[in-house]
């Protein structure tokens, strides 16, 4: 099973990206045009230039075929939703591979079940739209993530919950908030018309998973200072 792409991008391979410096041809092969969650546990692991000796993980939300067949595990991570094996920070984090905490296994390739079945949901789910911005998809945020907003460069703070995250057709995933002004039952669940998306907010700074959202509501002193530091850089 295959998932087809379109030589059209053969026409862009002279054409550079001006935001990420990169042949519009990769760029378009790069785009998410499907996803599914991750329900089982597997996280990624990566290590940075501050803690050469450890490795860190964190949960996988989701898997996502590219336009080009490729599949990769899907985190937030800083302020957006980013590819397991591009991630970046401050601290130059470099992913390290996909664990399986259960079985004790690292790997580096997507699941072959997860490949299969996002191959499949592209065949049967074939949808092409004029609109860059319309929904493809909405699947709900199942690792607990928060958003982090802040109007006073994080001398206050306010966490909300990632209710779900929605795939455009321009392949933009996106984090989607709750605005508590509109709600009219509950609970919320994805798709709500009183979901918004969160980098639409000026207040908007990044994205934490739930252990770290914990912390920074218990005000634990690494967890600010790990805020500090990225305010700082």
């Amino acid at each position: 099973m295959s998932t087809s792409v379109s030589n059209s991008a053969n026409s862009h391979d002279n054409v550079i990206d001006i935001f990420t410096r990169k042949p519009l041809s990769e760029c378009l092969s790069n785009k998410l045009i499907r996803i599914a969650p991750e329900l089982d546990g597997l996280e990624m692991l990566y290590c940075n230039s501050e803690n050469q000796d450890k490795l860190f993980s964190i949960k996988v939300l989701a898997w996502g075929l590219r336009e080009s067949g490729e599949v990769v595990g899907l985190v937030p991570w800083l302020d957006q939703l980013v590819a397991c094996d591009e991630i970046n920070d401050p601290l130059n984090g470099q992913w390290q591979g996909y664990y399986d905490e259960g079985v004790d296994e690292l790997f580096f390739n997507a699941p072959l079940h997860k490949i299969v079945e996002l191959e499949t949901a592209a065949d049967y789910y074939e949808y092409q739209s004029d609109s860059a911005l319309e929904v493809i998809q909405e699947i709900p945020d199942t690792i607990g993530t928060h958003a982090v907003l802040s109007a006073d460069k994080f001398q206050s703070i306010t966490l909300k919950e990632v209710v779900s995250w929605r795939l455009l057709q321009d392949g933009t995933v996106c984090g989607m908030l709750i605005d508590d002004s509109k709600i009219h039952s509950t609970p919320v669940l994805p798709g709500d018309d009183c979901l918004f998306e969160a980098d639409k907010s000026e207040d908007f700074r990044y994205f934490f998973q739930h252990h770290i959202a914990n912390k920074l509501k218990s005000k634990d002193p690494e967890a600010l200072a790990a805020i500090s530091f990225l305010v700082e850089n």
